[in-house]
């Protein structure tokens, strides 16, 4: 085996495993509602509020 292959093969072995650390640190969206509305969880929609 030469030198190429081993080094080809090794980062062939590694690359899923950065490209799935350097997408850490995603923070969750945010659903906003149009004013005079909350967003209901359980419906995963927004509600207009009353009252």
């Amino acid at each position: 085996m030469t030198l190429k292959t081993l080094i080809v093969g090794t980062v062939l072995a590694f690359a899923p495993a950065l490209a799935f650390a350097s997408c850490a640190g995603h923070e969750k969206q945010v659903m906003s509602c149009t004013d005079g509305s909350v967003y209901d969880a359980e419906t995963n929609t927004c509600t207009v509020v009353s009252g």
